[in-house]
Order: C-alpha cells, then structure tokens, then sequence
C-alpha cells in the first residue's frame, strides 16, 4: 500500500557558506510563524548551533538531515515524520548547494533536496554585484537537472539602484524568480563566536535580532511566492506508513516518583551543554528511559538517577560558573567512582576532567578523568568521524566502525603514558578524523565513556539501546539503597 504525503517544502541554500542562508532561514520562518503557520525547520548537515535558533523561532524543534550519517530512508522517514503536520517544512542548507565530501557532491545540500524533492531558494550575497549575478544563477540551476532552483533571494542589496540591475539582469537572463532582497546592514546578522553561531538559549537578548530578521523578511521577501513555490511541490510517495515521534516527558530532580518502572537518564541541559540531537534523546525514551533535566551550573548535586548523559557545547565560556558549582562536581565524581554509567560528548569530555584552560585561565571541572583541556584558536578537530570500536567498549561491538562527527578548537593535554596505570583505556582508534589525540578518541573509565564524537541515533540506534541497559543494571544493582 502507497502512502502518500502532502507537505509543503522548500530548502535554502547558497553558493557558498557566509552568503546569509541562516539570516534568511530565521527571517523567513519567523515572518511565516508571525502569520499563524507552524513551520517545522531542519538543518542539513550535523550542526548544533544553527538548529537552536531554528527552534527558537519556529517553537519547533529543528531536525538534522545529514546524508553522509544517515541513509537515504531514514532520511525521508526524519522528514515526513516531523514535518507531516506542519503548514510548511523549511530545511537551511549549509555551506554552498552542491559542496559535499568528494566530487560527486556526496552529502551535499543538493543531494538532500533531490532525497526529499524540495524546491531550492538560492540566496546570493550580491556585495560588488550587478550583472555577474544572472550568469550565477543559471549556472546553478543548469548545474544538476534533479535539482530545482525554485527561486532566488538576493542578499546584502546596497540601495534602491542596486536591487535594480541585479533584478533587471536576473529577469532577462534567467527563468527563475526573484522571490525578495535584504538590505546590506550589520542590524539583520546575528552574532557569533569561534564554533560558529551563538546558541539560541544562551543570551535571551539575542532574540531582539531575531525579531528585526523577521520584521525585514516580512517587509523584503515575497513571502506570498516562496509559499506559493513551497505548495506546488508534489506529494512524497511511501510504501511503507512512517510513524509519529516518540514524545519527551522531561522529569524535574525534586519530583521523580518513587516507584517509577524503567530506569533514569539524567541529561545536563543548560547553557553550558546544549548539543543533543532531539532524536539520541527520544531514541533514549524508546528504549525505556525516563529523561530528567539537570543543570550543571545550578543544581547542588544529582538526583536520584541510574545514567547520566552530558552532550556538547561550550563549558569553557561557563567554566568560571562550572567551577563555582563544587557541590555538583563533587558528587559527581563521587558518583562516577561508585560506578555511574555516564555518556559524555565534547563538552561532556572537558567538564569531567581536571581543568580548562582558556584565555590564560585555569578553571577547576570534576577530576573524574586524568587529563587536562587547553582551548587554542583554530579548530583541533573538524569534519565527520570514522572510529573503530576497541575491545571492552560498551555501547558496540568490538571492531565495529561507527560514524560520527567532532568540531572542537580544544585539545587534550597532561594525559599520562601509562593510561592504563590511571583506570582508564581508549574506546576507539581513528580511521578518519582527530579526536582525542590523532589515532584515538574516547576515553573508558569504570562505567564512563567520554569521547570527541557526535553520534547521532538514527545512524547508530544501537547506542541507545545499550546506554538503557547499563542503566537498568546499575538501578537494579542499587534499587534496595533507595
């Protein structure tokens, strides 16, 4: 049986990365949210910080397509799985359309686009720009005949002349719709930092430039004809019905029920952890987690929980504050030494060692392992992750080569030569990538598995599967001290 779904949708990209696809992104699903629309946003590629603000805007939580980690099924399933019961499906490209990891564009923006039959809107910085810009626009619409360039924003417009010419030239070269402009002006760009983007929850003021983007895309864009383009898409055919998302109760520390069926995963969600792929955190519930929202910054210490899974995200901008929080990072220690399964992604992997040091400060973390993080300028590790699981590393098999990715301007420092004099033993050696030190990443410690990797569980659900099952041993191991 065929089934058959009818989803509005359109992707954004550019020629190139820094040509304002996020601006745009946010301008427009704000503009379309302020006209009562739910949009469901996603990101190609494994991004963090971009999705925070797609979320933010769209009161939506944004879904990472990324084809290189995930196949070309689990691709369509993510999308119309979330976007079925949205008015309009936005997916922000990222770097330039047809950019991928080799020369035939291998998870590229392009080749999601052709995956889930999405109309492209091409935005183009037009800086120092006139008549070059309709030889660029054919140039990408001719480019792949499965790729249809729906219509073109023109970015940066310095005046009313100039957003003259360059519409003059596009409409008499070009078969292809100029669907709005934004001005040239520092007011409509959001900031950053040295990861990219500042993260949507970690200054609420940023929300004010949230709300100029909209208001300009309101005012600039066509959003009448970028609606019209996103609703004459033909409806994506499945032979198989894809089922709804699994939803998150999160649980508060002060009110976990006693007798509660199914183990406790405890997440650090706040400013200083803030990258979790939604679907790792509802694989987790699927398996039979119950989630419980902790704070590393504020809570004295852990609750009642038989895992902890501590994501990514920048704890050496909130060291000082990490630092001052004592009690939690004692008992945490505490914790992990009487043998707490706990999963730790980047910033995860910082904030369980002894120190950061940034900005010629040295800021304390919790200890638990033996090493030492020093924050550098450029990135230390960057791009996507093939590792190789090493004997005795829970969560996959032995030799099996997982998939993943590290964006991360820290490195490891003051690890001792005689690792396996400390308690602790490498999880992974590298097949492509960084991690922790060129030939490994992931550090095992007791029932503590810290590494530089993303995983995301759609590429790899057996993750999960066995984060739950340590879990459930340590609650029935310690169920009777309760």
């Amino acid at each position: 049986m065929t089934h058959t779904y009818a989803i509005p949708r359109l992707l954004v990209a550019a020629p190139q990365g820094r040509s304002g696809k996020t601006t745009i992104t946010v301008g427009l699903i704000a503009a379309l949210t302020a006209r009562g629309l739910k949009v469901q946003p996603f990101k190609k590629g494994p991004d963090f910080i971009d999705p925070s603000w797609l979320t933010k805007v769209a009161a939506c939580t944004c879904r990472n397509l990324d084809s290189y980690l995930m196949t070309r099924e689990a691709i369509r399933a993510t999308f119309i799985r979330h976007a079925r019961q949205a008015d309009l499906a936005v997916i922000e490209g990222a770097m330039g359309l047809f950019d991928g990891v080799d020369l035939q564009g291998s998870g590229s923006a392009a080749e999601i686009a052709k995956i889930v039959q999405a109309p492209v809107l091409l935005v183009i910085n037009c800086t120092r720009m006139t008549r070059s810009v309709a030889a660029m626009v054919n140039g990408f619409a001719n480019f792949d005949p499965q790729v249809k360039i729906g219509g073109v924003i023109l970015n940066q417009v310095a005046r009313s002349r100039h957003e003259k010419m360059l519409r003059a030239a596009v409409a008499e070269y070009c078969d292809v719709p100029v669907l709005g402009i934004m001005p040239k002006g520092t007011r409509f760009v959001i900031p950053d930092r040295h990861l990219g983007l500042i993260p949507a929850g970690e200054n609420e003021t940023l929300m004010e430039a949230v709300k100029q983007i909209g208001q300009a895309a309101e005012n600039y864009l066509d959003i009448d004809g970028i609606l019209q383009l996103a609703r004459q898409w033909a409806p994506l055919r499945e032979e198989r019905e894809i089922p709804a998302a699994v939803g998150i109760n999160w649980q508060k520390p002060a009110e976990l029920p006693r007798d509660q069926q199914g183990p406790r995963i405890g997440v650090i969600r706040d400013r200083s952890f803030s990258f979790y792929y939604p679907e790792n955190l509802e694989a987790l519930v699927e398996a039979g987690a119950n989630l419980v929202q902790l704070s590393a910054l504020e809570d004295p210490e852990l609750p009642d929980i038989d895992g902890l899974y501590i994501g990514g995200g920048f704890p050496e901008v909130l060291a000082a504050e990490l630092e001052r929080n004592q009690s939690f990072r004692q008992h945490l220690k505490q914790m992990i030494e009487k043998g707490l399964p706990v999963y730790a992604e980047c910033g995860g992997l910082m904030y369980l060692g002894r120190r950061i040091h940034w900005e010629d400060k040295s800021y304390e973390m919790v200890g638990a392992l033996p090493l030492d993080v020093e924050m550098l300028k450029k990135p230390q590790g960057h791009g996507y992750m093939h590792l190789e699981v090493l004997p005795g590393t829970p969560y996959f098999p032995e030799g099996k080569v997982i998939k993943g990715h590290e964006f991360h301007n820290s490195r490891v420092i003051d690890l001792p030569k005689d690792l396996a004099g400390s308690g602790c033993q490498f999880a992974f050696r590298v097949q492509r990538g960084h991690g922790i030190d060129g030939e490994y990443d992931g550090l095992r410690y007791k029932n503590v598995l810290a590494l530089y990797n993303h995983i995301h569980a759609v590429a790899e659900p057996d993750w999960a599967r066995h984060f739950v099952k340590l879990a459930r041993s340590w609650r029935s191991r310690h169920y009777q001290d309760r």
